[in-house]
């Protein structure tokens, strides 16, 4: 399923939607290079509490981040049906657990709202916007507020 919003012009952009406990979340696609399952991390000592650990990927060493638990909710229970989102952020890669990718949308920058002015100093810097379409509230994710470029290079 796929949302374009009315005539899209060179502003459209797509976007990965996922879900975290009943929330709905979105990344920019460019920045997703692979959705894989879920695969036990190796935890790694004296790194941030919700970095869960690193994973081998193709020979790379991946370091998988509790997304949940970065965006200040409760830390996820991994299970089977969980998922991992490969995304590059600056020049390095991580692995985001979400419980689910519910969607690709295809959106122009008109649809996307300001992030409420109750929302905290830390949720604003991570959200872009919002988007309230077909019945849903999404929260847009500005990866690199997320992972400042000092903190990626540590996880």
């Amino acid at each position: 399923m796929s949302y374009t919003g009315k005539a899209l012009s060179q502003e459209g952009r797509e976007l990965i939607a996922f879900r975290i406990g009943d929330q709905e979340f979105t990344v920019n696609v460019m920045s997703v290079r692979e959705i894989r399952g879920w695969t036990p991390a190796m935890p790694m000592p004296h790194t941030p509490s919700y970095v869960m650990g690193v994973i081998n990927l193709r020979g790379a060493v991946l370091p998988i981040v509790d997304l949940s638990l970065r965006l200040g909710m409760k830390p996820a229970q991994p299970t089977a049906r969980h998922v991992i989102i490969v995304v590059q952020v600056h020049d390095r890669l991580v692995g985001l657990l979400v419980d689910a990718v519910s969607d690709i949308l295809t959106i122009s920058d008109d649809l996307i709202q300001p992030t409420p002015e109750i929302a905290s100093d830390i949720e604003r810097s991570f959200a872009r916007g919002i988007l309230a379409i077909e019945g849903r509230m999404i929260c847009m994710i500005e990866l690199e507020s997320i992972f400042p470029e000092t903190e990626s290079e540590a996880a």
